[in-house]
Protein backbone atom coordinates (compact mmCIF):
# COMPACT_ATOMS: atom_id res chain seq x y z
CA UNK A 1 0.00 0.00 0.00
CA UNK A 2 1.48 3.53 -0.80
CA UNK A 3 0.76 6.67 1.59
CA UNK A 4 -1.82 7.75 -0.35
CA UNK A 5 -3.70 4.24 -0.07
CA UNK A 6 -7.32 5.89 1.66
CA UNK A 7 -6.98 3.10 4.23
CA UNK A 8 -3.23 3.76 4.94
CA UNK A 9 -4.00 7.93 5.47
CA UNK A 10 -7.00 6.89 7.46
CA UNK A 11 -4.48 4.75 9.64
CA UNK A 12 -1.73 7.69 9.63
CA UNK A 13 -4.28 9.79 10.64
CA UNK A 14 -5.72 8.16 13.24
CA UNK A 15 -2.16 7.55 14.93
CA UNK A 16 -1.39 11.46 14.37
CA UNK A 17 -3.95 12.64 15.80
CA UNK A 18 -4.17 9.52 18.83
CA UNK A 19 -0.59 10.90 19.89
CA UNK A 20 -1.50 14.17 20.81
CA UNK A 21 -4.33 13.40 22.20
CA UNK A 22 -4.30 13.28 25.83
CA UNK A 23 -7.39 13.41 26.98
CA UNK A 24 -8.55 10.44 25.11
CA UNK A 25 -5.31 8.80 26.18
CA UNK A 26 -6.24 9.85 30.11
CA UNK A 27 -9.14 8.20 29.99
CA UNK A 28 -7.73 4.90 28.53
CA UNK A 29 -9.50 4.98 24.70
CA UNK A 30 -8.07 2.77 22.80
CA UNK A 31 -8.56 2.56 18.71
CA UNK A 32 -9.51 -0.78 17.47
CA UNK A 33 -10.14 0.16 13.87
CA UNK A 34 -10.66 2.93 11.46
CA UNK A 35 -11.02 3.10 7.53
CA UNK A 36 -11.86 5.95 5.86
CA UNK A 37 -15.45 8.05 7.17
CA UNK A 38 -15.05 5.15 10.19
CA UNK A 39 -13.89 4.59 13.48
CA UNK A 40 -13.94 2.06 16.51
CA UNK A 41 -12.34 3.40 19.99
CA UNK A 42 -12.91 1.38 22.97
CA UNK A 43 -12.56 2.07 26.89
CA UNK A 44 -13.66 0.73 30.35
CA UNK A 45 -15.33 2.44 32.60
CA UNK A 46 -13.75 3.51 35.75
CA UNK A 47 -14.66 4.03 39.44
CA UNK A 48 -13.79 7.52 39.05
CA UNK A 49 -16.18 8.44 36.47
CA UNK A 50 -19.49 6.95 38.59
CA UNK A 51 -21.85 9.24 39.45
CA UNK A 52 -24.26 9.75 42.65
CA UNK A 53 -26.90 7.10 40.93
CA UNK A 54 -24.13 4.81 40.71
CA UNK A 55 -23.97 4.38 36.60
CA UNK A 56 -21.02 6.21 34.42
CA UNK A 57 -21.84 9.80 34.42
CA UNK A 58 -23.17 11.03 30.71
CA UNK A 59 -20.51 13.46 30.17
CA UNK A 60 -17.72 10.30 30.10
CA UNK A 61 -20.05 8.79 27.44
CA UNK A 62 -20.19 11.72 25.63
CA UNK A 63 -16.43 11.80 25.63
CA UNK A 64 -15.76 8.64 24.24
CA UNK A 65 -18.81 9.06 21.41
CA UNK A 66 -16.87 12.39 20.22
CA UNK A 67 -13.73 11.18 20.35
CA UNK A 68 -14.95 8.12 18.18
CA UNK A 69 -16.40 10.93 15.92
CA UNK A 70 -13.60 12.91 15.46
CA UNK A 71 -10.77 9.79 14.38
CA UNK A 72 -13.69 9.05 12.25
CA UNK A 73 -14.32 12.80 10.30
CA UNK A 74 -10.60 13.04 10.32
CA UNK A 75 -9.22 10.32 8.25
CA UNK A 76 -9.03 12.14 4.81
CA UNK A 77 -5.95 14.30 6.07
CA UNK A 78 -8.25 17.79 6.29
CA UNK A 79 -8.31 18.96 10.09
CA UNK A 80 -11.59 18.83 11.00
CA UNK A 81 -13.63 20.07 13.94
CA UNK A 82 -17.53 19.71 15.10
CA UNK A 83 -19.88 22.04 14.39
CA UNK A 84 -22.35 20.61 15.80
CA UNK A 85 -23.33 17.30 18.20
CA UNK A 86 -26.27 15.25 20.24
CA UNK A 87 -26.63 12.42 22.41
CA UNK A 88 -29.54 9.99 23.17
CA UNK A 89 -28.87 7.79 26.64
CA UNK A 90 -30.35 4.72 26.32
CA UNK A 91 -29.17 2.93 29.10
CA UNK A 92 -26.63 3.31 31.99
CA UNK A 93 -23.10 2.08 31.71
CA UNK A 94 -21.90 0.58 35.12
CA UNK A 95 -18.29 0.32 36.46
CA UNK A 96 -15.87 -2.01 34.62
CA UNK A 97 -18.22 -2.13 31.61
CA UNK A 98 -16.17 -2.53 28.55
CA UNK A 99 -17.60 0.31 26.22
CA UNK A 100 -17.38 0.32 22.22
CA UNK A 101 -18.14 3.84 20.02
CA UNK A 102 -18.44 2.99 16.47
CA UNK A 103 -18.18 6.09 14.55
CA UNK A 104 -19.93 6.00 10.74
CA UNK A 105 -20.01 8.13 8.34
CA UNK A 106 -23.48 8.99 6.64
CA UNK A 107 -22.49 11.78 4.10
CA UNK A 108 -20.02 13.98 3.71
CA UNK A 109 -19.78 16.96 1.27
CA UNK A 110 -17.62 20.32 0.99
CA UNK A 111 -16.34 21.30 3.98
CA UNK A 112 -19.51 19.65 6.19
CA UNK A 113 -20.44 15.79 6.83
CA UNK A 114 -22.43 13.94 9.61
CA UNK A 115 -21.74 11.54 11.24
CA UNK A 116 -23.46 8.60 14.05
CA UNK A 117 -22.15 7.28 16.56
CA UNK A 118 -23.42 3.97 18.81
CA UNK A 119 -22.00 2.96 22.10
CA UNK A 120 -22.62 -0.50 22.79
CA UNK A 121 -21.47 -2.36 26.39
CA UNK A 122 -19.82 -5.62 26.34
CA UNK A 123 -23.35 -7.19 26.02
CA UNK A 124 -24.01 -5.26 23.08
CA UNK A 125 -26.47 -3.31 24.51
CA UNK A 126 -26.81 0.28 23.06
CA UNK A 127 -25.79 2.76 25.77
CA UNK A 128 -26.25 5.48 23.51
CA UNK A 129 -26.31 6.98 20.56
CA UNK A 130 -24.83 10.16 19.29
CA UNK A 131 -24.84 12.20 16.22
CA UNK A 132 -21.83 14.80 15.66
CA UNK A 133 -21.82 17.51 12.23
CA UNK A 134 -18.36 18.21 11.09
CA UNK A 135 -16.80 21.13 9.82
CA UNK A 136 -13.54 21.31 7.62
CA UNK A 137 -10.64 24.27 9.00
CA UNK A 138 -7.86 25.04 7.47
CA UNK A 139 -4.39 22.18 8.19
CA UNK A 140 -4.14 18.82 7.81
CA UNK A 141 -4.12 16.13 10.22
CA UNK A 142 -0.64 14.79 10.32
CA UNK A 143 0.85 18.31 10.67
CA UNK A 144 1.13 19.07 14.19
CA UNK A 145 0.99 22.95 13.90
CA UNK A 146 -2.56 22.97 13.26
CA UNK A 147 -4.79 25.02 14.93
CA UNK A 148 -8.65 24.59 15.36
Amino acid sequence: MSATDPQTLAEQCAEAMYSRDLASQKLGMKIQAVAPGKAVLTMTVTGDMIQGHGSCHGGYLFTLADSAFAFACNTYDRATVASGCTIDYMSGAKEDDQLTATAEERSRGGRTGVYDITLTNQDDRTVALFRGRSYEVSGTVRQTENKA
